[in-house]
C-alpha cells in the first residue's frame, strides 16, 4: 500500500513548521527540510515496509535542487499512482515582516540580499510557479499558530479518506479582505441583509432565524442553487486533474450574517447529495464586529 504523502512547501515564515507539527500530531511521519532527490527512493522503501501510511515532508528552497526537480518528481508520483498533496503556504509581506521581527530565525535569503523586504520579494517570485502547481493553498496572513493548527486538523484530522475530494467552504467579510486561497469566489451582498432587521442584527448566520429570513427570499434560493450547480459541475473536473481540494469563498459585507448562513446551508446540501465529497466549513469573520 502506497503511503499518503503531504509535501508542505511555500514561503519562509508562512507556517510550514506549524503545519508539520500539526500533521505529526495526526500520526503522520513528519520530516523537515527533506531533500527532493531522496523522495522517490524514500517512498519506495516505506511502501516495502507496509507499516507507515501517512507521510508529511517540508520541502522548500533550502534544498538547492528543489525548484529544478519538483516538476519531474510530481510527474513520477502521478505515474506511480501515489496519493499526494502539494500544500503551499503563503502570507502577505506585512505579516512575514512582522513574524521575522518576532523571531530570532533569519530569512534564508537574507545572507544574499541583506534586506528582509527584498528577500521576501525574491522568494515569492521564485516560488510563484510552484504556487500554481499546488493542489491546496493556504494564506496564513491572518492566522496565529493556534488557528493554523486548527485549520490543518480540520482539513486532515476529520476526513474519512484522504484521497477523496474535500470541499472547503469559507465565509468572510469583504471589508476584512478576500481569502486568496479560494478557487472560486461568490458575493452574497446581493441578498437581503439581516443586519438591518433589529431582532436579527445580534445573531449570526448559524442561527436558524437568520437562515429562515434569507431562505424566505426567492433570490437566496436562486443564489444557493447557482453555486451548488456550478460546484457540482466543477468537482469532477478538479478530480480529473488530481486536485482533491476545492475552496469556495462566499462573502458579504462583514462576514457575520449572509455568508455564514449560505455556507452552512450549502454544506448540508452537499453532505446530503454526495457520498464521495467531504465538506468542511470555515466561518472566518463571524466573530468580528
Amino acid at each position: 500500500m502506497e503511503p499518503y504523502l503531504v509535501i508542505i512547501t511555500g514561503e519562509s515564515g508562512a507556517g510550514k513548521s506549524t503545519v508539520l507539527k500539526a500533521l505529526e500530531d495526526l500520526d503522520f511521519l513528519a520530516i523537515d527540510n527533506f531533500p527532493i532527490r531522496l523522495l522517490i527512493p524514500f517512498l519506495e522503501e516505506i511502501k516495502r515496509g507496509e507499516s507507515i501510511h501517512k507521510v508529511a515532508l517540508v520541502m522548500d528552497l533550502r534544498d538547492p535542487f528543489f525548484l529544478g526537480e519538483i516538476n519531474n518528481v510530481c510527474r513520477t508520483l502521478k505515474e506511480r499512482s501515489y496519493n499526494y498533496d502539494l500544500l503551499y503556504l503563503s502570507a502577505d509581506e506585512p505579516a512575514l515582516i512582522t513574524r521575522f521581527s518576532q523571531t530570532r530565525r533569519p530569512h534564508p535569503m537574507l545572507r544574499e540580499l541583506k534586506e528582509l523586504r527584498k528577500a521576501i520579494e525574491l522568494e515569492k517570485k521564485q516560488l510563484s510557479p510552484l504556487k500554481e502547481m499546488a493542489n491546496y493553498h493556504i494564506d496564513t496572513s491572518k492566522f496565529n499558530v493556534h488557528q493554523l493548527r486548527y485549520e490543518i486538523f480540520k482539513i486532515y484530522g476529520k476526513r474519512q479518506a484522504l484521497n477523496t475530494v474535500l470541499l472547503h467552504l469559507i465565509s468572510f467579510g469583504f471589508k476584512y479582505g478576500i481569502p486568496y486561497e479560494a478557487n472560486y469566489l461568490f458575493d452574497a451582498r446581493v441578498l437581503p441583509n439581516p443586519y438591518f432587521v433589529p431582532e436579527l442584527k445580534p445573531l449570526t448566520g448559524a442561527d436558524e432565524r437568520v437562515q429562515t429570513f434569507l431562505l424566505e427570499k426567492s433570490q437566496t434560493q436562486a443564489f444557493i442553487d447557482l453555486i451548488f450547480n456550478f460546484l457540482t459541475w466543477a468537482i469532477p473536473l478538479h478530480r480529473e486533474e488530481g486536485r482533491r481540494y476545492i475552496t469556495c469563498a462566499i462573502g458579504c459585507t462583514g462576514g457575520r450574517h449572509r455568508s455564514p448562513a449560505i455556507t452552512l446551508i450549502l454544506a448540508e446540501k452537499f453532505k446530503k447529495t454526495f457520498t464521495d465529497v467531504e465538506v468542511v466549513v470555515t466561518q472566518r469573520d463571524v466573530e468580528r464586529e
